[in-house]
């Protein structure tokens, strides 16, 4: 199968953004999805099922937390409630507090804009990248997971593709890097090609896979 055919075909099968799974439009770039995104990747880091982090991440929007004041304002036990009951299982007690922590962060440096994180670091990637990983429970997977979609809204960090991502590209005899992988799609579709790559490689899906002409599908 030609690249561009298999490409086609991934982004069919597996190309749906995680933010917009969450809910969360980034093209807003507004403080309330920045934060939104920002939790989600910290969420989506853990070592739980990838449905179980969706879920408490809407789980926190439904309960009102949806800006750095927010959740400052909501109580630890009220936090570690929510998550509780999305099934975010034996994380929720130190997630309740790493978002706090970040939150609080997020406030009094910035006031609760992550677009004044991005201004202090003079837009600069490395910079950027080293300001979100000082937040509490952001680690490298979550920075991963943060600016491989912020990358959209923030275009000095394109092109941009994590591990994960990469793996999947070998995996499938694509490009094993960002550029590579760059130049097989428009520079909007970038991040929708590397979010399918992500949820290709989560779910094990094969060439033989991408051969069949199946319904369109998302791990989990």
């Amino acid at each position: 199968m030609q690249k561009a055919d298999l490409v086609r075909r991934l982004i069919d099968r597996h190309g749906r953004l995680f933010s917009a799974e969450i809910g969360v439009d980034l093209s807003k770039n507004t403080p309330s999805p920045l934060f939104r995104w920002l939790c989600a990747a910290l969420l989506l880091s853990a070592r739980i099922p990838h449905r179980n982090a969706v879920k408490a991440s809407r789980a926190l929007a439904d309960a009102g937390m949806t800006t750095a004041r927010h959740m400052v304002d909501t109580a630890w036990k009220d936090r570690v409630a929510v998550l509780s009951d999305a099934g975010y299982g034996r994380f929720d007690e130190s997630t309740a507090r790493m978002l706090g922590d970040t939150a609080e962060l997020l406030e009094q440096n910035y006031g609760g804009d992550l677009r004044k994180l991005r201004d202090a670091a003079d837009r600069d990637p490395k910079a950027e990248r080293a300001a979100v990983m000082a937040c509490k429970g952001i680690g490298e997977v979550g920075a991963d997971i943060f600016l491989r979609e912020m990358q959209a809204v923030w275009p000095e960090n394109h092109p941009f593709a994590d591990g994960k991502a990469l793996a999947a590209a070998k995996r499938l005899g694509l490009p094993e890097t960002a550029e590579g992988l760059a130049a097989l799609v428009d520079r909007k579709e970038f991040p929708t090609l590397i979010a399918a790559l992500v949820r290709a490689e989560l779910a094990g899906t094969t060439t033989e896979d991408l051969s069949s002409q199946g319904k369109k599908t998302t791990p989990h």
